[in-house]
């Protein structure tokens, strides 16, 4: 393979030990070197990525905020810049092994592997589906698409982070393709549509397994926990060779979006739009037996008939309601309760099919995490309401995502965040948004727990002011690994490969911007190749553009 790197970061070669570019002055600029005419085998920034990183030292608690977002800074523990750099995985395309199990595009899927090795890349996150790996039946599993995606993976070097994605594909944003639940799965519902989320309207959202029945043995005699734990202690014994080395992470799902919260803010049909308030999801009737009970045990039995009354409709703003406005009800007594009862049991169900995954993977030498939503719109009001709607209690006064962090910290789970890519300047100022104070609190919040914090973006971005916004969080977070979302065809395209890779080997520095030397004028060139490529050969990344 004969390729040209365009690049804005410069590559070194091998030099005789007797040439004179080994002996410049002091003050020569830095990674000036020449590179050879003949064809070198790809030498690409791997050693800053090589090892998987060393876990973060424990950090000491953070002073208490006074209001969410302005955090005291401090230089201890989860906050430092990772001295090793922090390694970047890239998303693969949602339908990488498709409905019927096989690998898509596999040729494609091999040349954009290899273009992501030479850049530097750590690894590649896939979502194993659960209506793909168990579409045939209860405890049917098919594990073979997969396990050729792994056997590919490991041929061109790379690791994974495999999701346990336990939601439906199809609906939310980025979504490019349907697979919803198990088709058996989609019987039950079809006989019980209470076992799926229901809004105040009645609406089913068929995306996820209500968390209201997780005890409950309502799939075909066996309870929904008992389904994930059944699913993911298969998945260990089919994929046991590769566990802890190819296999580096499993990213538990645990609601829509395989993140840990409700599908307060569904895109399905026009439902919501950005940026709505969503609404609670919590009408199902195992949540309302389940609200009704805490009522009964708070003395204030007539809270549990329903929930709230006035908070409105999905695409409304906070102050059009009574339940979000200023100082509404979510600031009273029954708020307080409300969002109490409603937060505990996302927190319960985090804490049971997390607990059920770190006994099923103890002693194999993966990490585990679990995705929390970036939920940025309206956090610059009082009451927060789309996150409280989403399932995190988190307002003015009350800080919701410190729970959370101490809960995955009980089982040793990453914290993976999104919007790390968003500036507050680039937001619309209507929506009250503050996606970087919301990261400001959730850094705080897991060093007080004590937990590694990786991070996503939330959105398609290949700019460079995205980039640095990643950049410099990684750096003063601490960010264990960052995940790129996606890879497509886009992403190899021209400038957008150029500026990726600039970012991978920033990060592979620590998040510090690296400066080109006064000598690199222009984008560097390099050559690389097989001695016997043909020289026409394109670039990996013009060949898996081309592919895709």
């Amino acid at each position: 393979m004969a390729l040209t790197l365009r690049s804005s970061t410069s590559f070194l070669s091998s030099l005789d030990p007797s040439s004179k570019l080994l002996h410049k002055p002091e003050d020569a600029p830095p990674s000036c070197v020449a590179v050879p005419q003949a064809p070198v085998r790809l030498r690409a920034l791997r050693a800053a990525t090589q090892s998987p990183p060393a876990p973060m030292e424990a950090p000491a608690p953070a002073p208490a905020e006074l209001l969410h977002g302005q955090v005291q800074q401090s230089h201890a523990g989860s906050g430092e810049p990772r001295r090793g750099g922090v390694p970047v995985y890239v998303m693969l395309p949602l339908d990488t092994v498709g409905p019927g199990g096989q690998v898509l595009r596999a040729r494609a899927l091999a040349a954009s592997l290899m273009a992501l090795r030479s850049a530097g890349v750590e690894g590649v996150m896939v979502d194993v589906w659960w209506g793909v790996v168990e579409r045939d039946g209860p405890g049917q599993y098919d594990w073979e698409g997969y396990a050729e995606l792994v056997r590919m993976v490991e041929r061109a070097g790379l690791k994974l982070q495999m999701v346990m994605s336990f939601h439906q594909c199809g609906g939310n944003v980025g979504d490019s393709c349907n697979i919803p639940l198990p088709p058996w799965v989609l019987a039950e519902v079809s006989a019980n549509p209470d076992i799926v989320y229901t809004d105040r309207s009645g609406r089913r959202n068929p995306e996820y397994i209500s968390l209201g029945c997780d005890t409950l043995p309502v799939l075909k005699g066996r309870t929904p926990v008992q389904v994930y734990s059944d699913y993911m202690r298969s998945f260990r014994d089919r994929f046991s060779g590769y566990l802890g080395t190819v296999i580096a992470e499993i990213q538990v799902g645990l609601g829509p979006c395989g993140e840990l919260r409700y599908p307060s803010y569904p895109e399905a049909n026009g439902t919501w739009r950005f940026p709505g308030i969503g609404e609670f999801q919590c009408y199902d009737k195992y949540m309302r037996a389940s609200l009704q009970a805490a009522a009964v045990a708070a003395g204030h039995e007539n809270w549990g008939t329903s929930g709230p009354h006035d908070a409105g409709e999905y695409n409304q703003f906070p102050e059009e309601t009574g339940f979000f406005r200023r100082d509404g009800t979510w600031s009273t007594e029954y708020g307080h309760f409300f969002l109490s009862w409603y937060s505990s049991m996302l927190l319960d169900h985090g804490d049971r099919v997390l607990a059920a995954a770190e006994a099923i993977f103890r002693g194999t030498g993966v990490t585990l995490s679990a995705k929390v939503a970036g939920i940025h719109w309206h956090y610059r009001t009082r009451s927060h309401a789309a996150e409280l709607t989403a399932g995190y209690y988190n307002t003015r006064h009350h800080d919701g995502y410190e729970p959370i962090a101490r809960m995955l910290a009980r089982h040793g789970a990453v914290l993976n965040f999104t919007c790390m890519e968003m500036k507050d300047e680039e937001q619309p100022g209507h929506a009250g948004c503050s996606p970087e104070l919301l990261v400001q609190q959730v850094r705080a919040a897991a060093r007080t727990a004590r937990v590694e914090l990786a991070g996503e973006n939330a959105l398609e971005r290949y700019d460079e002011q995205a980039f640095a916004q990643v950049a410099s969080t990684a750096a003063s977070a601490g960010l264990s690994a960052f995940t790129y979302l996606r890879m497509n065809r886009n992403l190899f395209d021209g400038d957008n490969w150029r500026r990726f890779v600039a970012f991978v080997k920033t990060m592979a520095d620590g998040g510090a911007r690296a400066a080109l030397p006064r000598c690199d004028t222009g984008h560097s060139d390099l050559y690389v190749g097989f001695l016997d490529a043909p020289k026409e050969r394109r670039a990996p990344e013009a060949e898996a553009a081309a592919a895709l």
